[in-house]
């Protein structure tokens, strides 16, 4: 695994103000369609998302709880994800093969329906750990999905004292409900902070921080992402991927 740096870098600062893209106060110069194609072309230059074969490690950090590790492989081309978890030396899998899906307990096929009930061993939770880990995992790239409503404009907004591009997002009623809010770094499109708001009057939702990049098959995802609620900063919890594996 390589670790990148995602810091600015001040020797292009003027050049940011004087084309036309400066970040403080002026209207940015660039369509949200480039705005997109830039970010996805800094993330996943080579195209590698869609193709995708391999798994890296995550653990995760959640406050009052132990640390869970999970081992995620998916293989886009045969539609196949599979999570595997350790958590209090108890090890579930959940894996999905386009519609058929498949769980484990402790290495075994095996099991009681009150451990199922206990360790949310079904389909349903697999498809939902299929989904959560592709989008998040697949940011920018899964912007380009069907179903999703991007604002063609593109706005500034100063964000934890730093300044980003925006993408506001919305989606297809059958596809997602949420409003979503992603912010670029102005000089890389590096993709940095994201919020999503159920009700955005209440000020309700999540934001995540990304912090480092891990280089996995030629594409820089987020090496650490971090969960904050809008309303009060509670910090909720964070996935750090450990390893980039295959």
């Amino acid at each position: 695994m390589k670790l990148l740096s995602t810091r600015f870098q001040i020797p292009f600062l003027c050049f940011i103000l004087f084309s036309g893209q400066g970040v403080f106060g002026q209207q940015p110069k660039i369509s949200s369609d480039e705005l997109l194609k830039r970010s996805i072309a800094y993330h996943d230059p080579q195209g590698t998302w869609g193709s995708y074969a391999g798994a890296f490690t995550v653990v995760s950090t959640r406050p009052g709880k132990s640390d869970r590790t999970s081992r995620i492989s998916m293989n886009q081309k045969n539609s196949l994800f599979r999570i595997a978890m350790e958590l209090d030396g108890v090890r579930t899998a959940l894996q999905m093969q386009g519609e058929s899906c498949s769980l484990e307990y402790q290495g075994s096929s095996e099991f009681s329906e009150a451990i199922a009930e206990q360790h949310n061993l079904n389909c349903e939770r697999a498809v939902m750990w299929r989904d959560y880990y592709s989008y998040l995992y697949g940011l920018p790239m899964k912007l380009q999905d069907p179903g999703t409503e991007i604002d063609p404009n593109v706005s500034l907004r100063e964000f934890k004292g730093s300044e980003y591009l925006v993408l506001r997002v919305t989606y297809e009623p059958e596809t997602g409900k949420d409003t979503w809010y992603f912010y670029f770094d102005p000089i890389t499109y590096a993709l940095s902070v994201y919020q999503f708001y159920h009700d955005e009057s209440q000020n309700d939702g999540e934001y995540i921080l990304l912090e480092g990049e891990s280089e996995i098959k030629g594409m820089r995802l987020p090496e650490k992402r971090s969960w904050y609620t809008n309303k009060d900063e509670k910090f909720l919890g964070a996935d750090t991927i450990t390893d980039g594996g295959l």
